[in-house]
């Protein structure tokens, strides 16, 4: 059984998704973070930046895995489930390469741009991410995923471009991404994912 610390928002839903494909056995605490009073002490137990998502798997190869930051996490469920990671070294590489861009890309672009503050900052914010969308749609004009078939990587993006409206981006002036959103959106292990503690976020 996983144990999963999590909250409605990118980080998070990236991991209900995978998790909803995957099929595999799971439970969710939810943990709003922003919330000092909701401080959750199981959760640092298994990291002290007390951030999520976090896991514990009780039925880990040698005993009982704790794991957290979000890529660590896809790598390892994808890898337990033997799914949605390539097998092959260097089909793999370009799924972790597109992992990766997420990670140190869209997500922190993203994020500062939902953080910004006065009109001169927000422009080159605005800027970045547009950019950095514009480099999926490039990839994605390529081809209708960016690992070149079906993997944590679009799980990954796809929590981000699915809220990109809200950062100010026209997903109409990406075509190709946004084709490819929405036919992450027509999975119903996506839909699951993504609206998983979805009334938490909202009450």
């Amino acid at each position: 059984m996983i144990e999963l610390w999590s909250w409605p928002v990118p980080n998070g839903q990236k991991v209900h998704i995978l998790l909803e494909e995957t099929g595999l056995p799971y439970t969710v605490t939810p943990v709003n973070t922003d919330a000092t009073d909701q401080l959750n002490r199981d959760l640092l137990d298994i990291t002290a930046n007390y951030r999520i998502p976090a896991i514990l798997d009780s039925q880990g190869r040698q005993g009982p895995m704790k794991l957290c930051e979000a890529g660590a996490i896809l790598i390892y469920l994808a890898e337990k489930a033997g799914n949605f990671i390539p097998v092959d070294p260097d089909a793999r590489y370009v799924c972790l390469q597109w992992l990766m861009f997420q990670l140190g890309g869209i997500g922190p672009a993203f994020q500062q741009y939902s953080q910004r503050g006065s009109a001169a900052t927000a422009e080159p914010l605005s800027q970045e991410a547009q950019r950095l969308v514009g480099v999926l749609e490039k990839r994605l004009e390529e081809d209708d995923y960016l690992a070149g078939t079906y993997s944590i990587a679009d799980m990954a993006a796809y929590p981000w471009i699915a809220a990109a409206s809200a950062r100010a981006i026209n997903l109409d002036t990406f075509p190709a991404t946004q084709r490819w959103a929405e036919k992450l959106a027509a999975r119903p292990a996506v839909a699951r994912g993504m609206t998983l503690m979805q009334e938490l976020q909202e009450s």
